[in-house]
């Protein structure tokens, strides 16, 4: 079988630009948005391992690094969390995973005008941010599938590292393959890379096998202090700052929590509100099947999927709670959920 096979007819003549595009970068700036998550990191690691094989000099970028529970993840270069000192001097810039400047963080934004940029994304609401090349496609689970169809596209063999830089994004953006996105086309891709060599099972150890004590504590107070709201509709639980110090506690801690809340029965959307500093509100939304979280946080200047999206709340945390729960329930009165 050719590599191409793999990649399915309706992500083919994108990734197939997409290589091409690649292959007139040179010093690259890779990088997707802050604070990244698995699918972020996969993509970035794919991405590097894909320019590497071009012979190209490449720069991983990531602020303000990656999270503590990727520590055993193998990036195939240095990852930086500055500009300011850079091995090269960088002419073009890879974006992945982020639609907007300003999810890339201040620094590599205020850089863009000055460089040769390619975004690839796999969220609605962008139609990419790209100078040179643009490929935006929300019917893909994760923007690592979509980096697994560039590195097909340009010859190169699902395996080793590469693979598992594509299987951490998909299994962090499937929900372990639990989300409605988990598509006939993800467990096609999945299939072959565990075929040649990927061990999904390992991997899910290593990502859930890392709690800490104050990860553990935290936990155990946020899902006393869950509250329902809406007549059990919603669930909702702000976090404070101070909750992470008592805990001894990360922000990075809290990934996967909103999805707890989530299992309650007759639970619609789930709401995590994390207090980022005195007035200023971070929000993560959860729902299933037809509940569209992401127009609740278009609402509010956020964005993401359907059944998965997030977004800031400039306000302190009582009137940014008001704000998140009227955007819901605003929401959720336009598609007739009770």
């Amino acid at each position: 079988m050719q590599p191409t096979e793999l990649i399915p007819q309706c992500f083919r003549q994108g990734a197939e630009r997409m290589a091409r595009a690649f292959g007139e970068l040179d010093q690259v700036i890779v990088a997707a948005h802050v604070n990244p998550d698995g699918d972020a990191a996969g993509a970035v690691a794919a991405a590097c391992h894909v320019l590497r094989s071009m012979g190209k000099e490449i720069m991983a970028y990531a602020q303000p690094g990656l999270p503590g529970y990727l520590d055993f993840f193998p990036m195939p270069v240095v990852v930086h969390t500055t500009l300011e000192h850079p091995p090269f001097t960088p002419r073009c810039a890879l974006l992945l995973d982020c639609g907007e400047p300003d999810r890339l963080g201040r620094e590599l934004a205020a850089r863009l005008p000055g460089l040769v940029t390619v975004n690839i994304d796999h969220h609605l609401g962008s139609d990419g941010m790209g100078s040179a090349a643009n490929w935006v496609e929300p019917r893909a689970a994760a923007t690592a599938q979509l980096m697994a169809y560039v590195a097909l596209a340009a010859g190169l063999p699902l395996t080793g590292d590469l693979a598992t830089a594509v299987a951490l994004g998909i299994i962090t953006d499937t929900g372990g393959f639990c989300h409605g996105n988990t598509s006939a086309d993800v467990l096609y891709l999945t299939a072959h890379m565990v075929e040649h060599g990927c061990d999904i099972a390992l991997l899910r150890e290593r990502l859930e096998n890392t709690w800490s004590r104050g990860r553990l504590t935290l936990w155990g107070q946020l899902l006393q202090r869950a509250r329902l709201e809406r007549g059990g509709s919603v669930c909702f639980c702000p976090v404070y700052l101070e909750d992470l110090r008592k805990c001894g506690a990360l922000k990075e801690d809290l990934e996967g929590f909103v999805e707890q809340l989530r299992r309650l029965r007759g639970v619609h959307v789930a709401a995590v509100l994390r207090e980022d500093s005195p007035g200023s509100c971070k929000f993560s939304l959860r729902s299933y099947g037809s509940v569209d979280v992401r127009a609740a946080a278009a609402r509010l200047g956020g964005g993401g999927h359907r059944n998965a999206a997030g977004g800031t709340v400039r306000s302190p945390m009582d009137a940014a709670s008001v704000h998140l729960l009227d955007a819901i329930a605003a929401e959720l009165d336009e598609e007739g959920v009770a």
